[in-house]
């Protein structure tokens, strides 16, 4: 079996390095199952070292010219060569526990795909009580969050990958395409719950709470109008780091 882990990243040389390294240590501990792997990242147009520093750890590094998560994911997919694919946030650290519970579920061979529940440390509280309403309806709706995603290649293909009208949120369109993908094959989707994928709070400390609020009411009282307007989502694309 062979794995790609997909890792979209846009200015992100802070944190490519440790984000690869622990994709690395974790794929280690879990050699036992005797995976190959390789690790991609989609250089989103970025203006810092993030691909310099992404290739000198080892990564094979696309470029993808258009700064939208969706574009590239995608372009990430199209490079890739496993018959799985795990796209990763690059603000994020993997485990051993979670890798160990991917493969077991790629080995198992009853799934199209699954997400992950997820944590941040450090996060004031306010953003933990919305982590925690999320984390339910991941779990209870099995809507992958955008941190973790993992699908049998040839059923990302199948389903047409990811909404590219979508500027974010297309984790979920993804995820329902999936599921129904999986139920004409008697194939599940799953949240995976035992060992969470931790990620960045970073978002809680660079926006303040009016900004926070602004964004959310954008969502909220015209959700696929702000999904569709780059221009709605500075939380997503300001490029504040």
């Amino acid at each position: 079996m062979y794995i790609s882990f997909i890792i979209p990243a846009f200015n992100e040389e802070q944190l490519i390095e440790q984000c690869l390294r622990s994709v690395t240590d974790a794929v280690a501990a879990n050699q036992s199952y005797g995976y190959a792997h390789e690790i991609i990242v989609v250089d989103n147009n970025s203006t810092d070292a993030t691909a310099h520093l992404a290739k000198r750890a080892g990564a094979r590094v696309v470029f993808e010219p258009i700064n939208h998560i969706a574009r590239a994911r995608t372009a990430g997919a199209d490079a890739a060569k496993g018959e799985w694919l795990i796209f990763m946030d690059a603000d994020c650290l993997m485990n051993a526990g979670l890798v160990g519970d991917m493969f077991e579920l790629i080995k198992q061979g009853r799934h199209v795909g699954a997400g992950s529940t997820v944590y941040m440390p450090d996060q004031p509280w306010w953003a933990e009580v919305v982590l925690k309403l999320w984390t339910l309806l991941s779990v209870q709706l099995g809507w992958a969050a955008g941190a973790l995603m993992v699908c049998n290649a040839v059923a990302f293909k199948e389903v047409g990958g990811f909404d590219l009208t979508l500027y974010a949120a297309e984790e979920i369109e993804w995820s329902q395409k999936l599921k129904q993908y999986g139920r004409e094959r008697k194939l599940k989707f799953t949240i995976l719950n035992n060992h969470p994928l931790e990620t960045s709070s970073r978002k809680t400390r660079l926006y303040s709470g009016w900004e926070i609020t602004r964004q959310f009411f954008y969502l909220v009282l015209s959700p696929l109008g702000s999904l569709r307007n780059k221009k709605k989502l500075p939380m997503w694309y300001d490029g504040r780091r």
